[in-house]
């Protein structure tokens, strides 16, 4: 179906910028939006919630050394 939709100048021109980055179609970023937007949530089971930890790569041989560090200050 089409549709006529107007959209604020600045989101057009990053949303084609996208579009031409990953190599799709303004259309299919629009489409994609529209999906994510309107389709439910799929809740994590009771308990089985988990968090998404950052990570940290490091280059071969090199050691990430947190002995002196207060991870009491990430929480203030």
């Amino acid at each position: 179906m089409r549709t006529t939709v107007d959209i604020p100048d600045a989101l057009f021109r990053r949303t084609k910028a996208i579009a031409a980055v990953r190599g799709v179609t303004l259309k299919q970023i629009i489409i994609d939006a529209v999906e994510r937007e309107i389709s439910p949530a799929k809740p994590a089971p009771a308990g089985k919630q988990r968090n998404r930890l950052p990570l940290i790569h490091l280059e071969p041989g090199r050691v990430l050394d947190l002995t002196d560090f207060d991870f009491d200050d990430l929480l203030a």
